[in-house]
């Protein structure tokens, strides 16, 4: 892997489709900010009732599955391990764990919900981040993760 830039601020949404291969109804992120390299960073998720899986979790009462909050946790560090190592250009970047899991508030539409993830380990193409998800500064879940990350020419 190559280090091709420690200094990162933001990604968009097109620059989110330049890096991973998640597209709509499965992109669970709208930007990322406040990038430091591969260290940290915020998500930003929109949540907004004309999402799919809102039709039937549950109808009446629209409530945001864990998964898709786990599977944002996932997006927004493997775009910035993607962005920092692989220079934006798309890799496969596959879970391998997750850990102490823990969801505390229901996420609703009209909600933003923010994905603060820390880098804790690295070694060689396998990371692992401590992820917290937020609503208006209130966590509403949490878990480790670990991912394996491809290069583009390995896939």
């Amino acid at each position: 892997m190559s280090d091709v830039s420690d200094s990162l601020d933001t990604i968009d949404i097109q620059g989110l489709m330049a890096i991973l291969p998640h597209r709509y109804p499965f992109l669970l992120i709208d930007k990322i900010v406040d990038i430091v390299s591969d260290e940290s960073a915020r998500g930003i998720k929109n949540v907004t009732l004309n999402e799919p899986h809102f039709t039937g979790h549950f109808p009446g009462n629209p409530i945001m599955p864990g998964v898709l909050i786990i599977e944002g946790m996932a997006q927004t560090a493997g775009a910035i391990c993607a962005k920092k190592h692989y220079g934006g250009r798309q890799s496969g970047v596959f879970f391998m764990t997750i850990d102490n899991a823990k969801f505390r508030k229901t996420v609703v539409p009209g909600d933003v919900l923010e994905f603060l993830i820390t880098k804790t380990r690295q070694k060689r193409n396998i990371f692992k981040y401590s992820c917290i998800a937020q609503v208006e500064g209130q966590k509403v879940a949490e878990a480790d993760i670990g991912a394996m990350m491809v290069a583009p020419d390995d896939q």
